[in-house]
């Protein structure tokens, strides 16, 4: 279950909040009354920042179109006179 505390409460007890954060799950601290961040246990930290950052192979076989993507755009060209050769 996901329980608010308010910063103050946060550092105060901070060793209370982690062991809640372990043991319930993700724990949203408050900033005068606005949700500031949230606190995770390490190993739900690594999945989402997993799934949020695919690989290569899993770019590649994505089923979106990506070719828009991998082609930068290209500028437009000045015409250059040819140097003449005599």
């Amino acid at each position: 279950m996901t329980r608010t505390w308010q910063v103050q409460d946060a550092k105060a007890r901070f060793s209370e909040l982690l062991e809640t954060s372990l043991a319930e799950g993700p724990q949203v601290v408050t900033k005068r009354g606005v949700e500031a961040a949230v606190l995770v246990p390490i190993d739900q930290w690594r999945r989402l920042e997993k799934m949020a950052r695919p690989d290569l192979k899993e770019l590649l076989l994505a089923p979106e179109a990506r070719t828009d993507t991998l082609t930068p755009p290209r500028k437009k060209h000045r015409h250059r006179v040819s140097p003449a050769f005599e």
